[in-house]
């Protein structure tokens, strides 16, 4: 299985997603990270692992009431925290700047590979987790593995009601486009939830 990148900023990343995250949603971090990496490493993309591992942990830490925005999309709120982290962990203007593209735009509905890799496989592995969209690119094996080292434990009930406050709130959001789209259908139809 692929671990975790060996760099200071991942190890603290992990630490304050920790600190700040629940059970379930620190598990949702750590498996987006996993299905991302190795979608991208089956499909021969060349990614910044540390890069995708750091967005993985901070792309929803915005839902969490101390960094929750009630004007500013939960992702763009998320993509600020994390630059704020990473200038802390003095990554250069540019590299903040790519983390907070890359947490922005895993709610687009696509990321072209070409242009952006690392949000590419966030919005892929996010929607894994998420709803299960394109989860047979794993073999059961696989799935079956990453969810005994990180258990589901109640994610969905958790993330729902999350959205749920975010479309409240913010009528105009991608949170709230999801709802209204289907999104509690798609999740009671996803196979991780199984």
């Amino acid at each position: 299985m692929i671990t975790i990148p060996d760099t200071a900023a991942s190890s603290a990343a992990l630490d304050v997603a920790g600190t700040y995250l629940s059970a379930a949603m620190l598990s949702h971090s750590h498996r987006v990270y996993l299905w991302g990496a190795t979608y991208g490493d089956e499909h021969g993309l060349r990614y910044d692992a540390e890069l995708l591992f750091v967005a993985a942990m901070f792309h929803d830490v915005s839902l969490v009431p101390v960094f929750d925005s009630h004007t500013v999309s939960f992702e763009e709120t998320s993509g600020h925290v994390a630059r704020v982290f990473a200038a802390g962990a003095g990554w250069p203007d540019e590299r903040r700047e790519r983390l907070g593209e890359v947490i922005v735009r895993h709610m687009w509905p696509e990321v072209d590979p070409a242009e952006d890799v690392e949000g590419h496989l966030l919005s892929r592995a996010a929607a894994v987790d998420i709803v299960g969209r394109d989860l047979d690119d794993f073999t059961p094996a696989f799935r079956a593995e990453v969810l005994e080292q990180f258990p589901r434990s109640g994610l969905a009930a958790e993330f729902l009601a999350c959205f749920r406050a975010q479309a409240d709130r913010k009528p105009d959001s991608s949170a709230a486009r999801a709802v209204h789209s289907g999104l509690v259908d798609r999740m009671a139809a996803n196979p991780l939830d199984r």
